[in-house]
């Protein structure tokens, strides 16, 4: 399923990150606070074993019944940019998994990354990275989802661990050889702050043409925390103002702080008219 354009106000297209939670609560939250975008993870509480069919039916009817939009966000401790033996077979057993069960539930997107590296096989690590998402894409076009590549986020450079598609380099890559309208981006909008080029290179870069999905949080600069908007130094007045001119009219998703912050952040961001 690739979604269109969404034509409602900006303020419904204000979603949240919901993370673990368990989805029929978060659904619930959402509907009671007329929240029309959901994203989750199913890593840790819903695991992704085959969930049984009356609890599929009961959660597309919620998400039918209030016009909620549903998206599965995997896990970026997984590496997808994996090539050993017996662990690469299971990346791929895993986003295939999550791809399954995003088709079962009806879900327009599924958030992935790109893996990460330990300073050293660096190239192989891109090589294996780009193959397997290929791949995937290949498959999610036969079973629905749309898959939105996340930008990640810079690590110190001393750090032996790096993420891979952290910067505007790094992401080229997969937008050029990835073509396919299954296979989109997540334009994560703090971890864009972290890196020279900043959130305006990602846009000079890329447009807003293949972004499914914004997320939204502050950070300083410095080095990656999901703080509330105003409490580090990104200019969302600017952000949205870039996006809205520049036509992208998909969804936003607040991915910081407990449900208070999101509220209050949803009033910020869009105030009720």
């Amino acid at each position: 399923m690739v979604p269109g354009p969404d034509r409602t106000s900006l303020r419904d297209r204000i979603g949240f990150d919901a993370g673990a939670t368990r989805l029929e609560d978060a659904l619930e939250w959402a509907v009671h606070h007329g929240f029309r975008h959901v994203d989750f993870n199913a890593d840790r509480l819903h695991r992704l074993d085959p969930w049984e069919a009356e609890r599929v039916r009961a959660l597309r009817e919620t998400c039918a019944r209030h016009g909620i939009h549903l998206g599965l966000h995997t896990l970026s401790g997984v590496n997808v940019a994996e090539f050993s033996a017996c662990v690469s077979a299971g990346v791929d057993a895993y986003l295939r998994a999550n791809v399954d069960l995003a088709a079962r539930l009806g879900c327009e997107w599924v958030v992935v990354h790109a893996g990460y590296h330990f300073s050293s096989a660096v190239e192989a690590r891109k090589a294996a990275s780009l193959e397997r998402l290929t791949r995937l894409t290949a498959y999610a076009e036969t079973t629905g989802p749309r898959l939105l590549l996340e930008n990640l986020n810079a690590e110190p450079a001393r750090a032996e661990v790096h993420y891979l598609a952290h910067t505007v380099e790094e992401c080229r890559p997969y937008f050029e050889q990835i073509q396919s309208d299954h296979f989109g981006w997540a334009f994560t909008v703090n971890h864009a702050h972290l890196v020279p080029e900043g959130v305006d290179g990602f846009l000079d870069a890329f447009g807003v043409e293949r972004i499914g999905e914004v997320r939204l949080a502050d950070n300083t600069g410095e080095y990656e925390v999901h703080l509330r908007p105003g409490e580090g130094t990104i200019d969302f007045a600017a952000l949205f103002a870039r996006l809205e001119s520049s036509g992208y009219r998909h969804h936003y998703t607040l991915a910081f702080g407990g449900k208070a912050d999101k509220l209050a952040a949803r009033d910020l961001f869009a105030p009720r008219a």
